[in-house]
C-alpha cells in the first residue's frame, strides 16, 4: 500500500513520492525561543516525530530539518527586560526545549539550524527578490515583498488577494505600497541592542521573521524538498509568505506537500501565550508522566483539534496504562515486525493513510486483548515493537505504574511491610487502614502470591 498524504496546498489525500527515490526532505517550523514551551507546541514537535519515525519505519532515509527562530521582536523585548542578553535568553530556552522533547521521547531532528546562522543567505535571497523587481526598500528604510507581483499568492490559504486585503490596514509610517506586502528586512532601531542589528546592502537592521525559514529551508534541503510542515497557525501568513519568497527567488516549487497539525484547545480555544491561556510541558509534566502527554497526543490525528483538560489526560494515563498491564503479565519477545502479519499489516495501512495513529493505536489494544487471553510473549513482543514505531511502550511496565507519583519509594515500601506484619497479626483493621490511607494518596496496593506490589491510582 502507498503513503498517502493530506496535502494543504491542493487539499486532498495524494500519494507520497519523494524527489530523490529513497530520501525523504522535510522542514517544520520550530519554535521562537523567548519562552518556555507549551502544549501546543508539543503537539506539533510530537506529530513530525511520529511522521519522521514512520518515514524510516518505511524504508526511507530522512533528512529532518527543525529550525529555531532566536531573533524575532518578542527574543528582543524579553531580552531586554530580563536585562540579559538575545544570546543568553535564546540559549536558556532552547537547552530548556531540548529538555521537554526529550522527556517526551522526541527524537532529535537531523538539523535544526538558528536564524542568526543564517542571516547571510537571507540577505542573498533578498538581494535575489529584489533584482527580480519583488521586493523593494521603503522610506523607512525596511525592505518588502510585494506581494501583487507574485502570481501564486494565496494558493495555500485559499484565499484571494482581494479577501486578504479586507482584512488588512496600512499603517501611516510603515512605508508599505501595499497593505498585503511584509517585511523581510528591518531596519535598525536605535532602541534595540547591536547584538541584533547587522551590516547589509539595504543598511544596519536584521531579517523579517518569514525570510528566516525561505533561506534556512533552501540551504539545507535544496530548492525544492518534499514536506514541509508546522502547526495550522502558521499557514498564513507564514507559509504562504515562505512560497512567495522562495518560489518567487529560485522559480520552481518549494514543497511538493505541505501538512499542517491541529491546535490544542482550551475551553474550545486555541492554546497561545498571547491569549494566556497556555500550559506549559514542565507544568504539565508536574502532574502527567511523559508518556502520557505523548500518548494523549498520539492517539488523536494529527489534523484534528485537540481538547486539553486534566480529564482527558487521566483517561489517556488510564488508556496506556491497560496496554502497559498486557505487557506486564509476559515478557515479551524481541520481535522484527513481518509487515504481513494481520495486525502489522491493519497497523501499517492505518499509518499509509495520513499518518492514521488513532487506527494504529486500536491496533495495540487488539494485541493487547490477545495478550490478555494468550500470555503469548510474542505477540507481546509484536504490540511492543509496534508501540515504538510511536514512540510509546518502551518503558518497563512496573516503572510506567509507578511514574508521577510524587511520593517517597521507601516510604510506601515501609507500609506495605507495616500492613504485611499487621495481617500476619491478624490485626485486618490496621492492615485495612494503611491500605486505605495510601489509596487516598493515589498509591493502589496489589496483592499476589509473590508478594504485594504498588502502582500509581
Amino acid at each position: 500500500m502507498t503513503l498517502r498524504i493530506h496535502n494543504t496546498l491542493t487539499r486532498a489525500l495524494e500519494d507520497f513520492s519523494p524527489l530523490e527515490p529513497g530520501h525523504v526532505r522535510m522542514y517544520v517550523c520550530g519554535m521562537t525561543v523567548y519562552d518556555l514551551c507549551h502544549l501546543g507546541h508539543a503537539r506539533s514537535m510530537v506529530a513530525f516525530d511520529v511522521v519522521q519515525r514512520w518515514l524510516k519505519a518505511s524504508g526511507y532515509r530522512v533528512t529532518y530539518v527543525r529550525n529555531i527562530t532566536d531573533i524575532d521582536d518578542k527574543i528582543i523585548k524579553r531580552s531586554l527586560e530580563n536585562g540579559e542578553t538575545v544570546r543568553g535568553l535564546t540559549d536558556r530556552m532552547i537547552d530548556a526545549l531540548h529538555q521537554d522533547a526529550d522527556a517526551l521521547g522526541i527524537e532529535r531532528p537531523t538539523h535544526e539550524p538558528r536564524a542568526m546562522d543564517y542571516v547571510p543567505q537571507m540577505l542573498s535571497m533578498i538581494g535575489t527578490l529584489q533584482d527580480k523587481g519583488l521586493a523593494y526598500q521603503a522610506s523607512n528604510g525596511d525592505v518588502n515583498y510585494a506581494v501583487r507581483k507574485f502570481p501564486g499568492y494565496g494558493k495555500l490559504s485559499g484565499k484571494s488577494l482581494d479577501e486578504l486585503q479586507a482584512g488588512e490596514r496600512v499603517a501611516v509610517d510603515d512605508g508599505k505600497q501595499d497593505p498585503l506586502d511584509f517585511v523581510l528586512w528591518k531596519s535598525a532601531k536605535t532602541s534595540e541592542p547591536d547584538e541584533v542589528k547587522w551590516a547589509s546592502p539595504f543598511g544596519a537592521g536584521r531579517p523579517g521573521w518569514h525570510i528566516e525559514c525561505s533561506a534556512m529551508s533552501c540551504e539545507m534541503l535544496g530548492q525544492s524538498f518534499d514536506i514541509h510542515g508546522g502547526g495550522a497557525d502558521l499557514q498564513f501568513p507564514h507559509h504562504e509568505n515562505e512560497i512567495a519568497q522562495s518560489e518567487g527567488a529560485n522559480g520552481q516549487k518549494m514543497a511538493s506537500v505541505w501538512m499542517h497539525n491541529g491546535f490544542i484547545n482550551v475551553d474550545n480555544e486555541k492554546m497561545s501565550k498571547s491569549l494566556g491561556n497556555f500550559f506549559t510541558i514542565r507544568d504539565v509534566l508536574k502532574e502527567f508522566d511523559a508518556e502520557t502527554v505523548r500518548f494523549f497526543v498520539v492517539r488523536s490525528h494529527y489534523r484534528s483539534q485537540l481538547n486539553y483538560s486534566d480529564v482527558h489526560l487521566n483517561d489517556a494515563r488510564g488508556a496506556l496504562k491497560r496496554l502497559y498491564t498486557a505487557l506486564g503479565t509476559v515478557t515479551p519477545d524481541a520481535v522484527t515486525i513481518d509487515w504481513a502479519e494481520p495486525h502489522a499489516a491493519r497497523f501499517k495501512a492505518a499509518m499509509d493513510e495520513d499518518f492514521g495513529t488513532p487506527e494504529a493505536v486500536a491496533v495495540l489494544f487488539e494485541l493487547a486483548s490477545e495478550v490478555n487471553r494468550t500470555q503469548s510473549a510474542q505477540t507481546a513482543g509484536l504490540m511492543k515493537a509496534l508501540g515504538g514505531v510511536l514512540g510509546l511502550l518502551q518503558d518497563d511496565p512496573k516503572a510506567f505504574a509507578q511514574a508521577g507519583a510524587d511520593v517517597d519509594e521507601d516510604a510506601i515500601q515501609a507500609q506495605i511491610a507495616a500492613r504485611a506484619a499487621a495481617k500476619a497479626a491478624k490485626n485486618f483493621a490496621e492492615a485495612d487502614r494503611i491500605r486505605q490511607a495510601l489509596a487516598a494518596e493515589g498509591i493502589v496496593l496489589k496483592d499476589s502470591p509473590t508478594g504485594t506490589t504498588w502502582e500509581r491510582g
